[in-house]
């Protein structure tokens, strides 16, 4: 650390997040409605696959991301997220490469919302813009939608809720007009000689992670030892329902010989053929929306990830900096920054290099999962899942199979990039500790508690223990005392040259 330290005072916090909006911001992490979903029913021969899908691969892979967040979400109440759960168990230097990981994807995955915006408004003979104004209208809808993240989370939050709404009102109608036209035995159609494995386990992983994202908005959520569980599972509900329903819907109400032109942005094809030109343009208008709430759901996850990781002192004090608003203002920058740098990539590519880069990260999450359990079973963790440390392993088994299916699958070339981002990741780590050993940059360094319920913080005997408290009372600011009545206290360091 450089410079000498001093205790600065707590900054007046800006509104906190509730169960709602919070369920919205969630919603929009993973889902933000059925656009997307169609490409599986192309690369799965029909509507059988997609359909066994969603209804399999929510309880192998979905609940048990969503209920790993909601354990360690209330158990480590920060920004920090799951940097923080990594970093107890396994230590800072693997924490930073799954914190460098997890927002290269983020960024990769946020970079398809801007361009997906203007496809839908071209879709259908809309608007159709040339290159350089397409270019042009990508960077004036990223700094417009940066600037809304900038003017506060709640805003965020409560534009989530409406858009999500909005997002999922046209399929509300879709499906009550299909319902005469299903014919249940479409959706038993499948063609083997039609089936693209690569693209159907891209597609489905794709739509479905991302769970976690949220638990870097953990710090600020109002009471999130109870808020959090609550959003997590009424999001996966939502999801499932707004991924399974219109499905059924579309692919029952139209002939099975249509599974070819499922392709991405077909829903509103769908609407054309069940409702007419009025549903197709509330379907297109609905997708852009859409976009719009993916993309602050994503870029607020993404940058508060950012100031969880410069609190815990993994970064420069710059990118903890909030503004006015309560947002961390360099953190958004950079996050859009890399936004703008990998739009010009297509669709496919980023689906696939961004599913591989986030499996790895999901893998270190699930193993900080189990070994936090055999580490340190007494952590207080006000929601808990249901079952033992063989339970805890046997769960995260399933989505790891999943994970490693996906990375089998992919190109050489996916493999190559997300092993050079790997290694950029390596030796961006060692530069940061070079940073903290020089002037180089100013750090900010969380002080361990002289007490705690898990005994002392500095226990030579138990050095396990002693990482683990180091994380959770330097990260977990003004919280209340735990059921034991012990309180956490935290003094946060502002390093100045």
């Amino acid at each position: 650390m450089t410079g000498a330290a001093a205790v600065d005072p707590p900054a007046p916090r800006p509104r906190r997040l509730t169960v709602l909006p919070l369920i919205a911001l969630i919603f929009y992490d993973v889902s933000g409605g059925p656009f997307g979903i169609e490409d599986s029913v192309r690369t799965g021969g029909g509507a059988l696959l997609p359909i066994l899908g969603f209804i399999v691969l929510p309880v192998l892979w979905s609940l048990p991301e969503a209920l790993v967040t909601a354990e360690l979400a209330s158990a480590f109440p920060t920004n920090a997220g799951y940097v923080a759960w990594v970093s107890a168990a396994f230590g800072p230097a693997v924490a930073f490469l799954v914190g460098f990981s997890k927002w290269a994807s983020g960024t990769l995955d946020n970079a398809l919302y801007p361009v997906l915006f203007l496809d839908y408004l071209r879709s259908g003979g809309g608007l159709a813009l040339p290159p350089p104004a397409r270019s042009l209208a990508v960077l004036a809808l990223t700094a417009a939608l940066t600037y809304l993240n900038y003017r506060g989370l709640h805003i965020v939050g409560l534009s989530a809720l409406a858009l999500t709404a909005f997002s999922l009102s046209p399929f509300l109608a879709l499906t009550v007009l299909a319902a005469p036209k299903i014919r249940p035995s479409r959706w038993l159609a499948i063609d083997a000689r039609a089936v693209d494995l690569r693209g159907y386990f891209n597609s489905m992983f794709w739509n479905l992670n991302f769970w976690d994202k949220a638990s870097t908005l953990a710090g600020e959520v109002e009471d999130p030892r109870k808020t959090f569980p609550k959003a997590v599972f009424g999001a996966v509900g939502l999801v499932v329902g707004a991924y399974l329903i219109p499905l059924l819907a579309g692919t029952g109400a139209l002939p099975s010989e249509t599974a070819a032109e499922w392709t991405d942005g077909f829903f509103s094809e769908v609407g054309q053929r069940i409702g007419g030109p009025w549903l197709r343009v509330w379907i297109q208008a609905a997708a852009a929306m859409s976009n719009m709430g993916l993309f602050e759901a994503e870029m607020s996850s993404d940058s508060f990830q950012l100031l969880g990781m410069a609190e815990m002192g993994m970064i420069p004090a710059i990118f903890a900096r909030r503004s006015k608003y309560g947002t961390p203002t360099f953190s958004i920058l950079c996050s859009a920054t890399g936004v703008v740098i990998l739009s010009f990539m297509s669709f496919q590519e980023i689906i696939e290099f961004l599913n591989f880069l986030y499996g790895l990260g999901m893998l270190a999450v699930f193993a900080a999962f189990v070994k936090l359990r055999v580490k340190n079973p007494d952590l207080a963790r006000p929601y808990r899942v249901p079952v033992g440390t063989a339970g805890a392993a046997a769960m995260c088994a399933p989505p790891a199979v999943l994970i490693a299916t996906v990375m089998c699958l992919a190109s050489a070339r996916t493999v190559l990039i997300n092993a050079a981002v790997v290694v950029a990741g390596v030796a961006l780590y060692y530069v940061v500790e070079q940073a903290k050993r020089r002037p180089w940059a100013e750090f900010l360094a969380p002080v361990p508690p002289a007490d705690s319920s898990h005994g002392p913080a500095t226990a030579p005997d138990d050095a396990d223990a002693a990482d683990l408290e180091d994380v959770r009372a330097g990260l977990l600011a003004g919280e209340p005392a735990d059921e034991e009545g012990s309180k956490v206290e935290y003094s946060r360091l502002e390093i100045r040259a």
